[in-house]
């Protein structure tokens, strides 16, 4: 599985750390990093989702990714998120990342606008093109409001550096075709599927869970290698209370690891830009509950 997984096993589709006053935190995004790469990672991807993205700046995402590549650069992988729903702009985003030494770059569909598979496509090959990094597309209808079809990818799949697939769709029997028909490496991108997917021919996950589960993914992906089923899913099993308490709640995603991170010490807040809000006092005891319930303090 290691061999085929381009940019490692175990990734974590990193938070954003801000001071108070919304500015980024440079300092607090490298522990980040580092606390990750502690504990069991191979890589991470930044300015993501998770990394709370649509607010960020072209500057703020090129100093995040220095910070993030001065801390662990040269003991991880470190993948750039470039997507957004205007081309010039996930251009220049790439070009940006590719500058300062960036592994990778994960490039997700175009949301909001629900582009056609034309649309999709020609996003996809104007931002492969004007790189020579590997890029991981990024499948999730959920937030994008569009799916990647499968000759979509077969068509991508023919771009020398198009190497890998983050999927939050969640249909296996779907994946498994596109794997099969493309050759591209699968990584899940919804927790609650990550050993179903391995199960499925997926090389890994890029996760949020991960922001406190990094030992566990570890742990589940090297049991299943070793062909240890009933292990793996004991692990599994043992980190699925703190899937739910990170992946379960409407309010979830930076919030919910960032608070994750602050129970763990990582941080000393769990500051988010709006539209986003922090957990309330409720939805962080909730929280702490489902990290204890998966033994992790």
């Amino acid at each position: 599985m290691t061999a085929a997984a381009p940019f490692g096993t175990v990734l974590t589709a990193m938070a954003t750390a801000f001071h108070a006053d919304g500015s980024v935190d440079l300092d607090g995004t490298a522990r980040i990093a580092a606390h990750l790469i502690d504990h069991g990672h191979d890589g991470v991807v930044v300015s993501g989702t998770t990394g709370e993205a649509p607010t960020t700046t072209v500057p703020e995402d090129g100093q995040i990714l220095e910070a993030v590549l001065d801390a662990v650069g040269e003991r991880a992988h470190v993948v750039a998120g470039v997507g957004t729903n205007s081309t010039a702009h996930s251009v220049e985003l790439t070009r940006q990342a590719e500058k300062l030494g960036a592994h990778g770059v994960l490039l997700v569909t175009p949301y909001y606008n629900k582009p056609s598979q034309a649309g999709v496509l020609h996003h996809f090959h104007e931002v492969a093109t004007a790189t020579d990094l590997p890029v991981m597309l990024y499948d999730v209808p959920g937030r994008t409001g569009t799916m990647i079809a499968p000759d979509t990818y077969q068509a991508a799949a023919e771009w020398h550096n198009v190497v890998a697939v983050k999927d939050a769709v969640g249909d296996y029997a779907r994946g498994v075709r596109i794997m099969r028909d493309t050759g591209l490496a699968f990584y899940s991108g919804d927790d609650a599927n990550n050993l179903g997917w391995l199960a499925h021919g997926a090389v890994g996950f890029v996760s949020v869970a991960g922001h406190a589960c990094g030992p566990h993914l570890r742990a589940m992906a090297d049991q299943f290698r070793a062909g240890d089923l009933a292990a793996a899913l004991a692990t599994f099993q043992a980190m699925l209370p703190a899937v739910d308490a990170i992946m379960g709640v409407p309010n979830y995603g930076a919030t919910t690891a960032k608070a994750a991170l602050q129970l763990l010490g990582v941080l000393d807040n769990r500051n988010v830009r709006s539209p986003l809000v922090p957990l309330d006092e409720q939805e962080y005891a909730a929280l702490r509950a489902g990290l204890l319930a998966a033994h992790i303090t």
